[in-house]
C-alpha cells in the first residue's frame, strides 16, 4: 500500500484545493484518489463526497451515505442529475452477500405513443419540450434504497443537499462551460434563467456563487412529508404545470411543444427492483444493470466475447483492436434487442451466453476492422427485430456517477441522470429543479404526417408508461463472492465503453484503478462514422498509427466520461478513485485515511 500510495502522489493525482471565495465557507479539498480504511467515496463534487464520508462517521452505511450524497449532487451538478431525472442503483448487501439493484428509471406518460414526436425534427425541438419529459424516478429510488439497505431515514439523508442548496456551490470552469452551452435555452425560461444566469443573460462567473432556496425549501417539503410531496402534492401540480404548459418568457421566439404528463402519471410510478446480469471474467464474478438499461448486457457480452483472448500478453494495440471490435458487435446486439422488459421481450440469457459470445468473436478479423454499422446476431429462435434507428447510441449525454463503500462491508455504485446537460432547460418555476429529457432516448418517430402502422417496430419504440433504453452502467465485481471493485462513469452511450475500458485496463492489462481511469478512451458504438476518441489518445501516434492500419477510423476528439470507483486492497483497506482531469476533476474520500 505504500508503494501505491507514493506512486498516486509522484503521478500527481492528488490536486491541490482551489482557493474558496472571500466570505464563503471552505470546500473540502479536491483529490482523485485516497485510501484507507472505515468506509470510501468518490464523486465528482468534493461537498457530495464529504457527505457521503459524514454519514459514514457517524454511522450510516453506504446506501445512508450514497443517498446524502446524491441530495447535494442534486444541487452541485443540477444540469447531470437531480429529482427531477431518474437512474440505476447497484448494491452489494453484506447483510445477504448479494448483489441487488434499483431501476429508477422515467416512464413515459400513459398519453405517449410511438408519434408523439412527430413533426419535432430537430433534436433540439424534441428536447426543449414538455414531450421530452419522463416522469422522475429519482425520489423513489432514494425512498427503496434507504427502506430496503439503509438505516437513516429520508429526512436526515437530505440534510446535507438542503444545507448546500441554502449554502450555495461556487461555479468553477467547467460549471460555467456547460452554463454557456444552454444560455440561450435558459433565457428563454425566467425561472431557469434566474437561477443559472447573470441579470444580462450571461452565465454567472467563475467564482461566483449559487444558492438555490427554491430546491431547499423544496427539499424541505419531502423531507416532512415523505416522497409522497413530490408524487402526489403541490409539486406534483407544479411539475405537470410546467410540462403542459412551458413556461416560456414573454416575447420567446422558441416554440415549444407541450406535454402530456398527468398528475396520475406522477402517483403512479415505482421503482422495480430487479435482478442484475451476472457474467464470469477471469475468474470474476461481474455484475450490472439489467434491462431497460442496456449496460449490464452490453458491458456483458464484450467481455464474454474478449475472454477469449489473451488480452494482457499481446501488444497494446492489438488488445485495443480487440476491444473496439468486441464493443463495435455488442452494440449491434444491444440497439437490436434491448428494451423495457414490461413490453419487448430481451433475451438477455441469450445475450450473456458463451455461444453467443463466440458466435460474435467468430466474426471479428484480428488484423482489419469491421465495417460499421455490423447487423446484430441472433441470441435466440426468436425472429430478429426491426433495426434500431434511435440516435441514442450515438448521442453523448451529462449524467452523474458515485461509488460509496462501508466499513461492514456494503457497496454502492449509483448513475442518475437528466439526460442532456440542463435536461430538457425548464426549471420547474419555484421548487428548483430541472427536468429530464430522457424520452428522446426512445426510438423516435418525427414524421410530420404518421399513418397508423407505419413507424417502425423496435425494442426501444415510445410507449404509455414505458421506460426508455438507458446506457447506464453501475458495476460491481466480485472475487470470491465478497467485493473487489464497483465503478460507473456519465456520458450518455459511452458510459458503457467507459467502464468496459476501465475493467479492461483495470484486470487485462495490469493498471491500478487510478491508472485505468486516467487513461485515454476510446468508444467504438457501431457507428459508421468511426470511434470516438480523446485527444490523449490520439496524442499515442505509434498506438494510432498501427490501428489506423487494421482500418480503424477516429473522430475529432472530445471528452469521454467522468468515472468514479472503488477497489477493496484487503484487510478493511480501500482505494478510492475519480477522475484527476475530465469534467474538472474528481473527489476521492476515505474514512481515514492510510
Amino acid at each position: 500500500m505504500r508503494r501505491l500510495l507514493i506512486w498516486i502522489i509522484a503521478a500527481g493525482l492528488i490536486a491541490a484545493p482551489a482557493a474558496a471565495p472571500a466570505g464563503q465557507a471552505k470546500d473540502p479539498p479536491k483529490q482523485p484518489t485516497a485510501v484507507g480504511t472505515g468506509g470510501a467515496a468518490a464523486s465528482v463534487d468534493p461537498l457530495a463526497t464529504q457527505a457521503a464520508i459524514d454519514t459514514l462517521r457517524h454511522g450510516g452505511n453506504a446506501i445512508d451515505a450514497a443517498v446524502a450524497a446524491a441530495g447535494v449532487l442534486g444541487v452541485v451538478e443540477p444540469y447531470s442529475c437531480g429529482i427531477g431525472g431518474g437512474g440505476f442503483m447497484t448494491i452489494y448487501s453484506a447483510r445477504d452477500h448479494r448483489v441487488h439493484t434499483i431501476d429508477s428509471r422515467e416512464t413515459a406518460p400513459a398519453a405517449g405513443d410511438a408519434n408523439s414526436f412527430a413533426g419535432l425534427g430537430t433534436f433540439l425541438d424534441q428536447r426543449v419540450s414538455g414531450m421530452s419529459v419522463g416522469v422522475p424516478g429519482t425520489l423513489r429510488a432514494w425512498q427503496s434504497a434507504l427502506r430496503e439497505f439503509g438505516t437513516i431515514s429520508l429526512r436526515h439523508a437530505l440534510k446535507p443537499g438542503i444545507r448546500t442548496a441554502k449554502r450555495g456551490f461556487v461555479v468553477d470552469p467547467t460549471f460555467f462551460s456547460q452554463t454557456q452551452g444552454d444560455q440561450a435555452i435558459f433565457a428563454d425560461f425566467p425561472a431557469s434563467a434566474e437561477l443559472y444566469l447573470d441579470p444580462d443573460g450571461t452565465p454567472r462567473d467563475v467564482g461566483s456563487v449559487i444558492r438555490n432556496p427554491d430546491l431547499a425549501r423544496t427539499y424541505k417539503t419531502i423531507a416532512k412529508h415523505g416522497p409522497d410531496a413530490f408524487y402526489r402534492g403541490a409539486i406534483a401540480r407544479d411539475i405537470v404545470r410546467t410540462v403542459t404548459h412551458p413556461p416560456e418568457r414573454a416575447g420567446a421566439t422558441r416554440v415549444v411543444r407541450p406535454g402530456v404528463m398527468t398528475l396520475a402519471d406522477l402517483a403512479r410510478y415505482r421503482t422495480i427492483d430487479r435482478d442484475p446480469t451476472a457474467i464470469s471474467y477471469r475468474g470474476l464474478d461481474i455484475f450490472g444493470m439489467g434491462p431497460p438499461s442496456s449496460g449490464g448486457s452490453t458491458v456483458g457480452e464484450a467481455l464474454n466475447i474478449l475472454e477469449g483472448y489473451d488480452l494482457g500478453g499481446m501488444p497494446i494495440d492489438e488488445a485495443l483492436h480487440l476491444y473496439l471490435e468486441a464493443s463495435r458487435f455488442a452494440f449491434a446486439d444491444r440497439g437490436a434487442f434491448i428494451g423495457d422488459p414490461a413490453f419487448v421481450r430481451v433475451p438477455l440469457k441469450g445475450l450473456l451466453s458463451d455461444s453467443f459470445a463466440a458466435e460474435r468473436r467468430a466474426l471479428i478479423d484480428p488484423n482489419h476492422a469491421a465495417t460499421s454499422p455490423v447487423p446484430p446476431g441472433n441470441p435466440s429462435d426468436d425472429p430478429k427485430p426491426v433495426a434500431d434507428n434511435s440516435a441514442s447510441a450515438t448521442r453523448v449525454g451529462s449524467t452523474t456517477n458515485l461509488t460509496v463503500s462501508d466499513r461492514f462491508g456494503n457497496v454502492v455504485d449509483y448513475t442518475f441522470t437528466i439526460e442532456q446537460t440542463g435536461g430538457n432547460g425548464m426549471v420547474v418555476p419555484g421548487r428548483g429543479f430541472l427536468l429530464n429529457n430522457e424520452l428522446t432516448d426512445f426510438n423516435l418517430n418525427t414524421d410530420p404526417t404518421p399513418e397508423p402502422g407505419v413507424s417502425p417496430k423496435s425494442a426501444n419504440q415510445l410507449a404509455g408508461g414505458k421506460r426508455p433504453r438507458s446506457s447506464i452502467s453501475p458495476t460491481i465485481v466480485l472475487r470470491n463472492g465478497r467485493p473487489f471493485l464497483a465503478l460507473g462513469s456519465p456520458g450518455g452511450a459511452t458510459i458503457i465503453t467507459t467502464v468496459l475500458q476501465i475493467l479492461m485496463n483495470r484486470i487485462d492489462l495490469g493498471m491500478t484503478l487510478p491508472e485505468a481511469i486516467a487513461a485515454p478512451r476510446a468508444s467504438q458504438r457501431n457507428s459508421p462514422t468511426g470511434t470516438d476518441v480523446e485527444q490523449a489518445f490520439l496524442d499515442q501516434k505509434d498506438i494510432v498509427a498501427a490501428l489506423e492500419a487494421r482500418g480503424q477510423h477516429f473522430n475529432a476528439p472530445a471528452e469521454i466520461g467522468a468515472a468514479t470507483g472503488i477497489e477493496m486492497l484487503g484487510n478493511g483497506d480501500a482505494l478510492s478513485a475519480a477522475e484527476p482531469v475530465r469534467r474538472g476533476g474528481g473527489s476521492a474520500m476515505v474514512v481515514r485515511p492510510g
